[in-house]
């Protein structure tokens, strides 16, 4: 899998990490069970420190998309990813929130804004089916 990282992105890159990986997961080229690199190796093969690839880990850690193997080691969560929870819908309108404001803001209809997240929405299943 390739890790897509922006260093002149405003998204800090534990964030961006996280959403690599679980794109990863989402699109099948991840697999339930399967190794991620360690720490250190993934911080050296994509050029960021060891403590901005611990804090993504540890938040993937804390929301069940990977976990740790004594012999594995850091490995995407082989009994199944987080279901959809009131904490996680939560979270989820709190990000949406700033997001919606600022299309307002800007004139964006409603009608185009679902539209633009159906779009991204059954690209990532398109891209999930063809893995």
């Amino acid at each position: 899998m390739i890790i897509k990282i922006d260093l002149q992105s405003e998204i800090p890159i534990y964030t961006q990490l996280q959403n690599s990986i679980i794109e990863g997961i989402v699109t099948g080229e991840l697999k339930p069970g399967e190794a991620l690199p360690s720490v250190r190796n993934m911080a050296s093969d994509i050029g960021i420190n060891m403590h901005t690839v611990n804090k993504a880990y540890n938040l993937l850690r804390q929301e069940g998309f990977i976990q740790s193997h004594r012999q594995k080691g850091v490995v995407i969560n082989p009994d199944g990813m987080p279901q959809v929870t009131e904490e996680y819908l939560e979270k989820l309108k709190q990000v949406l929130g700033p997001i919606i404001a600022e299309a307002l803001c800007r004139g964006m209809e409603a009608e185009d804004f679902n539209t633009l997240c159906s779009g991204i929405y059954s690209n990532l299943q398109e891209k999930r089916r063809q893995v």
